[in-house]
């Protein structure tokens, strides 16, 4: 407490979003460095607490949501911090900007941000050649996304090449369909769009990963797979979320992950 004490009112003298990037390159600058990696892994060391969850075993119940370290830039250092998982992104296909800036914004009397990013991203290429030397004792997750400018009716196609590009580098995948600072993103939540999309992303999630595996010797064992999880917003009417949910379960995703950001305000 008496860290942030010191380095807050520093902080708050830059925009949010310079300081955001700031302390994301140090961390990437620490997790660069194996003698400073392992004195801050020692400094925030943590209990041992593992959950098993959608056959993954993560070290401890706490971690990193997906919007601090979109592109991957400092997992290394993130992972030194004791996190019991990461969650990189949102990743789109194709490199873009992002919303005009300013786009991040402090309210510092409800401790609270408005964030209108609208998925800045490096693009996937940059960020599985980032990934090549990712740390193997903490899981990753990648988020990913749909480009800005491609239409919802050719969405499953962005989707299915983030499928495709992390499939060997994820230890799970979250499809955003949620964010509120993409438009029209969120209409993939309604049934039938989410069951076409997620429909697509079970079947070519299959071909990778076949229900048994067939050893020389004639054994066959049951093949592995990769864990696709849902961010869905919390605007949701609860009719709408059930509808969500069916199509969720339905077309053999693993999980949910809420909530994504709101776009209400109450009081």
């Amino acid at each position: 407490m008496k860290l942030y004490s010191l380095i807050r009112p520093l902080l708050y003298r830059l925009p949010p979003e310079r300081a955001h990037h700031l302390t994301l390159h140090l961390i990437g600058r620490v997790g660069r460095s194996r003698p400073l990696a392992a004195l801050l892994s020692r400094w925030t060391a943590v209990p041992h607490k593992p959950v098993r969850a959608f056959g993954l075993t993560f070290p401890n119940p706490i971690g990193l949501a997906a919007g601090y370290d979109k592109d991957g830039l400092a997992v290394h250092g993130l992972a030194a911090l004791g996190f019991g998982h990461l969650e990189i992104g949102t990743v789109t296909p194709r490199p873009q900007p992002g919303n005009p800036k300013p786009r991040v914004f402090r309210l510092p009397g409800e401790q609270a941000i408005i964030n209108r990013m609208g998925f800045p991203s490096e693009g996937a290429a940059a960020v599985a050649r980032r990934l090549q030397n990712r740390p193997r004792d903490v899981i990753l997750g990648i988020n990913i996304g749909k480009n800005k400018d491609t239409p919802n009716e050719e969405a499953v196609r962005d989707y299915l090449t983030l499928l495709e590009r992390f499939v060997g580098l994820a230890d799970y995948l979250t499809v955003n369909i949620s964010s509120p600072n993409t438009v029209g993103l969120r209409d993939l939540q309604h049934r039938a769009e989410l069951e076409r999309l997620l429909g697509a992303l079970h079947e070519r999630r299959k071909a990778f990963f076949p229900d048994t595996l067939h050893l020389p010797d004639g054994e066959t064992i049951p093949g592995g797979s990769i864990p696709i999880l849902v961010k869905l917003a919390p605007d949701l009417t609860p009719a709408q979320l059930d509808d969500a949910l069916e199509a969720i379960v339905r077309s053999g995703m693993d999980g949910v992950i809420l909530t994504n950001t709101t776009v209400a305000r109450p009081g």
